[in-house]
């Protein structure tokens, strides 16, 4: 069950993260199953307010790349199949959609690992991101500028085949495909795995930058919480399929368990790494 932080709702009640937030994405109380046997996610809810960016955090396996693609109907794909429980994009619900009509609505993934074509150019993997658009070739044009304005070693390496440019440039070039698109929301997904720590800070600013700008809003599934909130105006942590706390992403970077779980920050009882061997604590949602 959900635990509230500060005046943070708990959203298995259905209700906003804040009363007069707009909200471009409600997902409400899902149940996710793969294979008809194995339960992944149980009654998980969440929100993401219109021009938000929201993190979904937890450890590898809690079922932060589940959501992700129950929102973006990619589950079919591996047998899997949200079996309650309902998901609205732009107050609309979504699970009779392919994931080809719910990006000409404006919802986008960015998959976990990066999955550029790698035999194709850099620009050549940013132009597949329009497919979808009939608006033209001028503003295709347009928007690829865009990228490269805010990805300027995307323009640099614009002719290279993406298969040899580095992990970071793969990102950014995923992330650059994904707004050819011209989305209202990007689904972002382990955006910091494989980098090097200043290339993280470099595309979580980027992103940031995009939000800004664009008023694009983003949902990231992360497992490096202290990067992620951040960057994210709110927040949900997964364990085993279900939401266990939900703030804002300062009320999540100041409770005692967020920061001994999953910011590796200790409390007092912590005087010595002789302490920390003999030391457990027990989570408070599991009490």
């Amino acid at each position: 069950m959900s635990q509230s932080l500060g005046n943070a709702n708990a959203l298995g009640d259905g209700e906003n993260p804040s009363p007069e937030a707009d909200i471009i994405l409600d997902v409400n109380n899902i149940e996710v199953i793969y294979d008809h046997v194995i339960l992944v996610l149980k009654g998980v809810s969440l929100q993401v307010p219109r021009g938000g960016i929201v993190a979904l955090l937890g450890a590898n396996g809690a079922g932060k790349t589940t959501t992700l693609k129950a929102v973006s109907n990619l589950l079919q794909a591996e047998r899997g199949e949200v079996t309650k429980g309902a998901i609205a994009f732009n107050d609309k619900p979504v699970h009779n959609l392919s994931p080809n009509e719910l990006v000409r609505r404006g919802c986008i993934q960015v998959m976990e690992g990066r999955h550029c074509f790698e035999h194709l150019s850099v620009e050549e993997n940013l132009l597949t991101g329009a497919f979808t658009r009939k608006d033209g070739q001028a503003a295709i044009k347009q928007d690829l500028e865009m990228v490269y304005n805010y990805f300027p070693r995307l323009r640099e390496r614009r002719t290279s085949q993406a298969g040899y440019t580095s992990g970071g440039e793969q990102q950014m070039c995923a992330i650059g495909r994904a707004l050819m698109s011209r989305p209202s929301m990007i689904l972002l997904d382990e955006p910091s795995m494989g980098l090097a720590p200043q290339l993280v800070e470099e595309i979580f600013e980027i992103v940031r930058q995009l939000n800004v700008d664009t008023g694009v809003s983003f949902l990231l599934a992360e497992q490096n919480t202290n990067i992620a909130l951040r960057y994210a105006t709110y927040g949900y942590i997964l364990e085993s399929g279900r939401v266990v706390l939900d703030g804002s992403g300062d009320e999540l970077r100041d409770n005692a368990d967020v920061r001994e779980f999953y910011l590796g920050v200790g409390g007092e009882e912590r005087k010595s790494f002789r302490n920390v061997k003999h030391y457990k604590r027990r989570k408070r949602w599991l009490a």
